[in-house]
């Protein structure tokens, strides 16, 4: 459903700043509970009923809601030194990501760290990966196999999600994940449903030991262990091979500042954000894709046509990318309706206006692309599945900041350019040889807004041959 603001009138004072409208029940404890019961519908009401930026306060926690793209921009891009990540939603995952790129709120480590990282991750050092992401697809496709024209159901997102960490670890690692995939699925599922719930309802702190704070510091040991796994053995072996994953580009990666290296525990940490951080944007973005394509034969039919013309039924290669451009704009309009990475958040750091409106030090500034993809001003018919909205033309004509999948800014995504290449390309390998059908009778899958937006319960379609 399309979100219409009311124009509300707004008292101001010449020569002073608007104060930000508020909503929610009266008390914090009322907007909390009601936050905590439906997030997405809570923050529906709030942009229904007070436009492109209100305030709320659950549990007392300064919050402060923007949904327009010039309000991102000042944000992420324009004043961008005066928002760090100092921010609530930062807090509640750092005891998962501790100081990597993600979540650090330590800006001259986050410097040195993208200093060092960001040569590792341009399009062209991308390209040195795409056969692990092909060869992996492929060999997954084999073991489909014995599903195709059966009618049994495939766990699609259970599927995608060992593939990734796949892909993952062997661009990571050159090693295989075996068995040890599922555990780490098992531990992030943990995590970022735990984590998800504490961010609607912070309390009580992490540190006391309920059941499911017991569970998520088990997920976290058994997240480390699967890092630390990899990273040891690669330190045991002969330092002298040809490799070139990228952890032994990162373990000889320095900076060009200090000229020296990052140490073990910063490795570390570095690893495990680029483990969740890849694993965790391609389960979820194909997850969706193959659901809306089945959902969609019209947009799968040109699919189709595409990869049938450009690969002719050979395994695509990075050079095929700017040919399939039907297949990016799926991507792209995918990650536009369900971007895994929904929300994120700043903290201002000093006192700010944004259009006039009064904004604190302290406030928490919550971005939340699931509604600003939806915004019916910059996107018409918002809920209807049309790639072809990514059209050069179409694109051109929007605003930059009204599409952030990725986020924007000195912070954007060090990823980017790794997930849509891997996106693309198990999208147009599977699409070569199979097609996912939605069963007879079906329920509309939900998305479960955790930390990430995940498709509730799972994507679980029919595998057929073309």
């Amino acid at each position: 459903m399309a979100l219409r603001r009311r124009d509300l009138p707004v008292q101001t004072v010449p020569g002073r700043p608007r104060e930000i409208p508020s909503i929610g029940t009266q008390g914090t404890i009322g907007s909390t509970l009601a936050f905590r019961r439906d997030p997405l519908g809570f923050l529906r009401g709030g942009i229904r009923n007070r436009g492109d930026i209100f305030r709320f306060r659950p549990l007392g926690i300064p919050m402060v809601m923007v949904n327009h793209p010039d309000y991102i921009k000042h944000v992420l891009v324009d004043r961008a030194d005066l928002y760090d990540k100092d921010a609530a939603i930062f807090k509640i995952v750092r005891p998962v990501l501790r100081d990597g790129l993600i979540a650090t709120a330590d800006m001259d480590l986050w410097r040195r760290q993208r200093r060092m990282m960001a040569p590792h991750f341009t399009p062209r050092a991308v390209g040195g990966f795409v056969e692990n992401m092909t060869d992996e697809t492929e060999q997954m496709l084999v073991r489909w196999e014995r599903h195709a024209g059966t009618g049994e159901l495939l766990d699609v997102t259970d599927e995608i999600g060992q593939l990734a960490l796949r892909i993952v670890n062997r661009s990571l690692f050159s090693a295989e994940v075996g068995s040890h995939a599922q555990a780490f699925e098992r531990a992030f599922g943990v995590a970022n449903t735990v984590l998800g719930s504490f961010f609607r309802f912070p309390f009580p702190p992490l540190s006391v030991p309920t059941p499911s704070h017991r569970r998520l510091r088990q997920a976290i040991d058994d997240m480390d262990a699967f890092v630390s796994l990899f990273v040891k053995r690669r330190l045991a072996e002969d330092s002298t091979g040809d490799r070139t994953d990228l952890l032994t580009l990162l373990l000889h990666t320095v900076d060009e500042e200090d000229g020296k290296g990052m140490d073990l525990e910063q490795l570390h940490h570095e690893v495990l954000n680029i483990c969740i951080g890849a694993y965790e944007t391609t389960t979820n973005a194909l997850s969706w894709t193959f659901y809306l394509l089945a959902r969609h034969p019209e947009v799968e039919a040109r699919l189709h046509e595409e990869v049938d013309r450009v690969l002719g039924g050979r395994r695509a290669t990075f050079e095929d990318l700017p040919n399939l451009s039907w297949t990016r704009m799926i991507v792209e309009e995918v990650l536009r309706i369900y971007s895994p990475a929904y929300q994120s958040m700043r903290r201002a750091s000093q006192d700010d206006e944004i259009d006039g409106f009064a904004v604190p030090a302290g406030t928490n500034i919550l971005l939340n692309s699931y509604f600003l993809h939806r915004h019916p001003d910059f996107w018409e018919d918002p809920e209807r599945f049309d790639p072809s909205r990514f059209e050069p033309a179409r694109v051109a004509a929007r605003p930059k900041h009204a599409y952030i999948p990725f986020g924007s800014g000195p912070r954007v995504c060090i990823g980017k350019h790794f997930a849509l290449t891997e996106l693309m390309l198990v999208l147009a390998t599977v699409a070569r040889e199979y097609r996912l059908v939605t069963p007879p009778g079906a329920a509309e899958v939900q998305p479960d807004p955790l930390i990430t937006l995940h498709p509730r319960g799972g994507i679980h379609l029919a595998l057929e041959h073309r």
